[in-house]
């Protein structure tokens, strides 16, 4: 971590970016997926990978998408056009970490799993991986200018409907 944070200063900042988090996982375990490209910049980038291709700097993703009209373009996907079964999905985020400073904002990383039912269905664990976050400010409210959900599993879930 970046020695230049004061003790104060990264556990005020650290309780913000938990406080974001659960904003973030409740916009979208309650699918008020029209306010979710609001936690993003205007030229975010926003990616799941598998942690293989992550590790090996390969560029192949089950999802990428860079800039805010690409979220928007998905939740049309999942309104209008996706064709998918009924599922619930719960987030949890925890290990909560800030990184390191930048002239742009901070880096934070956090663990992170997910769990879909389907009315059918028990409970299954979806995914479950590590969040690689780059925030910044606007009008003083934290930003996600990337967001990078790498998922511990070689294999694709292959109903990936919902962000994560």
């Amino acid at each position: 971590m970046d020695k230049s944070w004061s003790v104060s200063d990264r556990l005020t900042l650290r309780l913000e970016v938990e406080e974001f988090y659960a904003n973030y996982i409740a916009c979208l375990d309650e699918e008020r997926f029209e306010q979710w490209p609001e936690f993003f910049t205007d030229d975010c980038f926003y990616q799941i990978i598998p942690r293989l291709n992550f590790e090996r700097g390969l560029p192949m993703a089950t999802w990428r998408s860079e800039g805010r009209g690409y979220l928007l373009d998905r939740i049309t996907a999942i309104r209008k056009t996706s064709v998918y079964g009924p599922r619930y999905m719960r987030r949890i985020v925890s290990a909560v970490r800030l990184i390191e400073q930048s002239a742009e904002g901070f880096d934070a990383r956090a663990n992170y799993a997910a769990f879909e039912t389907l009315p059918d269905e028990f409970t299954r664990v979806f995914s479950v991986g590590q969040s690689h976050d780059a925030f910044t400010r606007i009008d003083g409210a934290l930003k996600l200018r990337r967001r990078v959900c790498v998922f511990d599993s070689e294999l694709v879930p292959n109903s990936l409907v919902y962000p994560l």
